[in-house]
């Protein structure tokens, strides 16, 4: 069974009623919520997990900012946060000097990542390479991959190509909005999948509220 993470996020921001998003799905049966490190503050991040983790779920921080100085400020961040898992980033062995023995489950971007929002550049071999280097360090769990930020690889090969060189599990993270991907993903190894903008956007069965569409698409992962 392939992982749902609702990420509280748009165009990789976290919502500002992130909180209120939560609420309504508290007896939705999700597992796994996350958010970006770019949008509210810390604070209210915080109030966010501890609200999550009072209804049974894990939290993912997704780590977006382009400067190295932004993204181990997050990880500083994501430990006073109170966070499960520690998604993206791109200076991962700085990064495990803050996040090892941390208890947080930690997974970088393989390949090259560009810009805001993050897109993901490199040939199929070169990031499968690189996830396996990754997963290979003590202190990394896995990988958040940009399957669909891909402007010239096909997605789901490069999912199956870095699910089989990765020693841990693949989040396809960025850019999902259809059940035929989801399941494509599942296929091809991918541990877990996000979705954000595109229930957000209404784009999802079980709309339009956010708490029909994040229970249509734990049917189908079920």
């Amino acid at each position: 069974m392939i992982e749902f993470v609702f990420m509280l996020t748009r165009d990789d921001v976290t919502v500002g009623d992130a909180a209120d998003v939560l609420m309504s799905l508290r007896e939705s049966g999700l597992r796994y919520v996350g958010f970006k490190d770019i949008g509210p503050p810390p604070e209210t991040l915080a109030e966010v997990t501890a609200a999550a983790h009072e209804a049974g779920m894990e939290v993912m921080l997704e780590v977006v900012s382009t400067s190295a100085e932004d993204e181990l400020r997050s990880l500083r961040a994501a430990l006073e946060i109170g966070v499960d898992w520690v998604l993206g980033g791109t200076h991962a062995r700085e990064g495990l000097t803050i996040l090892r023995d941390s208890g947080v489950n930690y997974c970088p971007f393989p390949g090259t990542i560009v810009g805001h929002p993050s897109v993901l550049e490199g040939s199929i071999a070169a990031i499968a390479e690189h996830a396996a280097a990754l997963t290979a360090l003590d202190g990394v769990h896995g990988v958040d991959l940009l399957a669909y930020r891909h402007a010239t690889e096909d997605p789901i090969a490069l999912t199956r190509a870095v699910a089989a060189a990765a020693s841990g599990p693949v989040i396809a993270a960025g850019s999902v909005h259809s059940f035929e991907q989801i399941a494509a993903l599942e296929e091809a190894g991918a541990w877990g999948f996000t979705i954000g903008s595109a229930i957000f956007a209404n784009q999802l069965p079980g709309g339009p509220t956010v708490a029909g569409q994040v229970a249509a698409v734990l049917g189908v992962t079920a």
